[in-house]
């Protein structure tokens, strides 16, 4: 027997917020269904909303941090991959200064999350801190 259960979850895409509800069978996501009411989108999705499950498996999907190893891609943990982001931070800064690094925040961040991303960037000493959260 399928154990079927919608969740209710905000679209990952934008800013907007938009509510839908993830179909859940057996721990798997399968399809999505509208939110009718909901005070953001009354049910309505656009298409990147729309084909949220899609990309939810595609099969070309990172599952893990990635570099670039004799030209080939290879998985690394998470440890790894936040030591060579912030040694290489702090190369480009010791080498270029701090306004040759920019902070990009998501714009499904929290005021509170990209409060502490500022922070991060003036931190770091530059003032390069963007939101893509553009429509």
């Amino acid at each position: 027997m399928q154990k079927k259960e919608l969740r209710p979850t905000v679209c990952p895409f934008c800013a907007c917020g938009c509510g839908l509800s993830v179909v859940v069978e057996n721990g798997v996501a399968r399809n999505i269904e509208y939110m009718p009411g909901h005070p953001v989108n009354d049910g309505a999705l656009c298409p990147k909303g729309n084909a949220a499950i899609q990309l939810l498996y595609h099969p070309e999907r990172l599952h893990s941090p990635i570099k670039q190893e004799n030209g080939k891609w290879i998985a690394i943990s998470w440890e790894e991959a936040t030591t060579l982001v912030a040694s290489k931070l702090g190369k480009i800064r010791e080498t270029y200064g701090p306004d040759a690094i920019g902070f990009l925040a998501s714009s499904r961040c929290t005021n509170e999350e990209d409060y502490l991303f500022q922070k991060l960037a003036r931190l770091m000493g530059t003032n390069n801190v963007d939101n893509c959260a553009r429509l």
